[in-house]
């Protein structure tokens, strides 16, 4: 009987090491990621994992949409932009992410964008992770 993931492909697993916490330090085993952290809503120095789950998010979504764009005929512009927005949240369950990607697309027609945006959330390994976990929002600049 064979599972799911005999047949996945591993293309790149990041290592990591994060010490202290969200006022601490996290660092790559390659040494090219080496970030100080500091805590949302404070004074210290350092981003948060709020911020950095953005960004990363933010470039994945870019991708996808390239390779969606690719699949389609057309080509991304080259000044093609995502602003992602990640709330963290405190509910009557503790806390929660909620998160908006505002997506700009210059030149493209609005239904071509939308064609992208729709196909990159489906396919973007963070969009799939999000998906029914946590409220998002998608929007077309």
């Amino acid at each position: 009987m064979s599972s799911i993931t005999d047949h996945v492909q591993v293309l790149y697993t990041a290592n990591t090491r994060t010490t202290g916490g969200r006022d601490g330090r996290g660092q790559s085993d390659d040494q090219r990621l080496d970030v100080q952290l500091g805590s949302p809503g404070t004074a210290r120095p350092g981003t948060n994992p709020e911020q950095l789950f953005a960004v990363g998010w933010s470039a994945c979504f870019i991708g996808a949409m390239g390779l969606a764009a690719h699949a389609i005929g057309v080509r991304l512009p080259a000044d093609a932009a995502v602003d992602a927005a990640v709330d963290l949240n405190k509910g009557v369950d503790g806390y929660f992410l909620s998160a908006k990607l505002r997506v700009s697309l210059p030149g493209l027609p609005r239904d071509t964008a939308y064609e992208l945006i729709k196909r990159a959330h489906d396919t973007c390994p963070y969009s799939k992770m999000t998906r029914g976990n946590i409220n998002v929002g998608l929007e077309l600049a």
